[in-house]
């Protein structure tokens, strides 16, 4: 970890946040006011880059060039960012299971692994920056082979242009529905709604997979990457946010309900969607962790991204991460969590809030 000197520079005025539309302990915690409640007495104010205009957001999510940005979403853009040199730092992850599967048309036979050799898989191609798309759908594709002991190669990939403003996963499975391909990856509240109104079936659930390397996609692990400037210059900022994140994921883990209500927000997908997606206990998974198994499996993730040349250079995870914040963070919710059971208040009023993250190393 870099040297850091703390408080070298005035706090900024804005701290923004951004995550993709699935289960995020951000979004937990943004729905709840949490991370405005933290920086208030500051003067610091906490928003969504979802919510900023579009010469502030830009395309931030995927790049991460803007210095006071959070970002809790899918690996494929971050480990993208890093590899052109953006200067972010890893300092949690998540493992949430989505519901990930290979549909194909009804009545087709297809009902495991090994039957996909020789088909039409859908590679779909999106003209931006990044195409997470595609990298989500091979990724996939490899996961459901691999469990045949097969390989991308033992299919064919058919490239499938993505639909403007048709909606998540329209044009694959418009393909499969119209016979262009035999079978596509899709995964989430959203794919399941959609999967149900073209009648695809499931051919190959990943999900029932019991090595999870099976799952390793864009958002398994799902990481939370800071840009190095901040942390260097308010590691106590990025250690109280992390705080923040950590009571989320706790109080979510007792409130399934109310979390429901709020993925549905968040995906934009009915309940159905969501139930269909995210398994029972899944509201119990937003815990962040740097743990060596995640760790481990986001440099696989990091390996095939490379093989596929999605990334402009390799990545060394275990350099990109630093586990420090998170581990202040955890003291730091210790420490308030104390002082709240010996009447002390919390946050700001109990003086916790202005803690060095040195003092928790």
């Amino acid at each position: 970890m870099s040297s850091r000197t703390q408080n070298a520079s005035p706090p900024p005025d804005t701290l923004w946040f951004t995550r993709c539309p699935v289960p995020t302990a951000t979004g937990i915690a943004a729905d709840q006011g949490r991370l405005a409640r933290e920086f208030a007495a500051d003067g610091i104010a906490v928003r969504s880059l979802q919510d900023a205009p579009p010469e502030v957001a830009a395309d931030h999510h995927y790049t991460h060039a803007l210095t006071g940005l959070f970002r809790e979403g899918g690996n494929v853009p971050a480990l993208w960012a890093r590899s052109r040199g953006e200067a972010t730092r890893l300092i949690g992850l998540t493992w949430i299971e989505e519901r990930q599967v290979v549909l194909v048309r009804a009545g087709s036979g297809i009902t495991e692994p090994g039957q996909l050799r020789g088909l039409r898989l859908a590679a779909p191609h999106h003209d931006i920056g990044i195409d997470f798309w595609r990298a989500m759908a091979l990724a996939g594709l490899r996961g459901a082979l691999g469990l045949a002991g097969l390989t991308l190669a033992d299919a064919e990939l058919v490239d499938v242009p993505g639909s403007e403003g048709g909606g998540q996963w329209s044009a694959e499975l418009a393909a499969l529905r119209d016979g262009t391909v035999d079978a596509v990856y899709v995964k989430g509240a959203l794919a399941v709604e959609a999967a149900r109104r073209i009648g695809a079936e499931v051919a190959v659930e990943l999900d029932a997979a019991p090595d999870r390397r099976a799952r390793v996609n864009n958002g398994t692990p799902r990481p939370i990457t800071v840009h190095q400037r901040l942390l260097d210059a308010h590691p106590e900022l990025v250690a109280r946010f992390l705080a923040v994140l950590l009571e989320a994921a706790d109080w979510a883990a007792e409130h399934p309900a109310d979390v429901g209500r709020i993925l549905q927000a968040e995906t934009g997908a009915g309940a159905e969607g969501v139930a269909g997606a995210y398994a029972p206990g899944s509201h119990r998974t937003l815990r962040l962790d740097l743990s060596v198994e995640r760790m481990e499996l986001l440099a696989l993730q990091e390996r095939f991204l490379g093989e596929q040349g999605f990334l402009a250079a390799p990545v060394d995870v275990q350099a990109w991460a630093d586990p420090e914040p998170l581990r202040a963070a955890r003291e730091l919710l210790r420490v308030r969590r104390a002082g709240e059971g010996s009447g002390a208040g919390s946050g700001a009023s109990s003086g916790v809030v202005g803690v060095r993250i040195t003092d928790f190393r």
